[in-house]
């Protein structure tokens, strides 16, 4: 009971906190962006950190719901929540195509199986006439919000991106602390026991998957009508192994383990050459200019790092040690 209340307590002290933000000298656009991949890493990680089911196909939900939301609003003429919720409802129902044809399979072939569907949705918004090929879905309005609240303040969209993503993740959280997420716990530790007490086993994975792609597709949505604008990147496999990397780095099977990890990774995608200029002015190596350009091997020397010295991430690793000495404080 405590501990649920110190995790209320910090929900909500980061809820404020992002709130306040824009009044702290944020800037808007880059939270909102930061927002969009934590919840996308949420949503990853409710299939992999609770579930125990490896997906490496995954951006094939975020970069599908971002397409065909972006088309809807400049092409259609779609409003900006119906232009979201057509991402969401076509990502859903690829998740329940894909989900159906790889739950067949077990360990590294569900993976594999997941990561040549989401390929093959890559060739497809490669060469297909909507999508703009290898030059993205350019210029999409922001729109307005039931055609009513125009969205082209940074500041009026962030707070509707941040009450969509604090849904998003309420959503998760409600998902994990309900009988239902305990049963996909159980799958995730001993899928024979649950099968022997009764659980159609194959139904709950494929719910996970489809409630993980839906998610996913709605933060690849949200990020859309944010950026405005949507590339073949959000496709490729790449980007499906940036939210692993996400989850692993912040802490796989917790609840803010993958928002931790979204923030470590976009603020090094962004913000590594402007640290690396603060660090050379701060102590003369002139070496560290040139950090912004080694995005990719600082990112993996960090993972490495991770993986060796906090495997159970960074989130992972705090709860623990402080479970630890909580446990030594109350003996001594």
């Amino acid at each position: 009971m405590q501990q649920q209340m110190q995790q209320r307590v910090l929900y909500s002290l980061l809820l404020l906190a992002l709130i306040a933000a824009p009044f702290a000298g944020a800037y808007p656009v880059f939270v909102m962006k930061v927002l969009c991949f934590a919840l996308f890493a949420c949503a990853f990680n409710l299939l992999l950190g609770f579930t125990g089911l490896l997906s490496f196909g995954h951006a094939a939900f975020f970069g599908s719901a971002g397409y065909i939301t972006g088309y809807a609003i400049r092409n259609l003429g779609f409003t900006a929540e119906a232009g979201i919720l057509a991402g969401v409802i076509a990502g859903a129902v690829l998740g329940l195509v894909i989900g159906l044809l790889a739950i067949r399979r077990q360990g590294i072939y569900f993976a594999m199986i997941t990561l040549a569907l989401a390929q093959m949705l890559y060739f497809f918004c490669l060469q297909a006439p909507f999508t703009g090929g290898e030059d993205g879905l350019q210029g999409v309005p922001r729109s307005s919000l039931f055609g009513v609240l125009p969205l082209d303040s940074d500041l009026t969209l962030y707070y509707v991106v941040l009450a969509i993503c604090a849904l998003g993740f309420l959503l998760i959280m409600r998902i994990v602390h309900s009988p239902f997420g305990q049963v996909l716990k159980a799958i995730k530790e001993n899928e024979p026991r649950a099968i022997s007490l009764g659980y159609d086993v194959d139904r709950f994975k494929l719910l996970a998957f489809v409630l993980s792609a839906t998610l996913a597709a709605l933060a690849g949505s949200t990020k859309t009508v944010v950026l405005g604008f949507e590339t073949l990147t959000d496709v490729h496999w790449t980007m499906s192994g940036m939210v692993i990397l996400m989850t692993l780095v912040g802490g796989l099977g917790t609840m803010l383990g993958p928002v931790v990890g979204a923030v470590v990774i976009i603020v090094l995608e962004n913000k590594l050459g402007d640290i690396g200029n603060w660090l050379a002015t701060a102590t003369g190596v002139t070496w560290f200019q040139t950090l912004g350009e080694s995005v990719t091997i600082v990112i993996g020397a960090i993972f490495i790092i991770c993986v060796l010295s906090f495997r159970r991430g960074l989130v992972g690793e705090l709860t623990a040690r402080s479970r630890f000495f909580r446990t030594m404080s109350q003996q001594s």
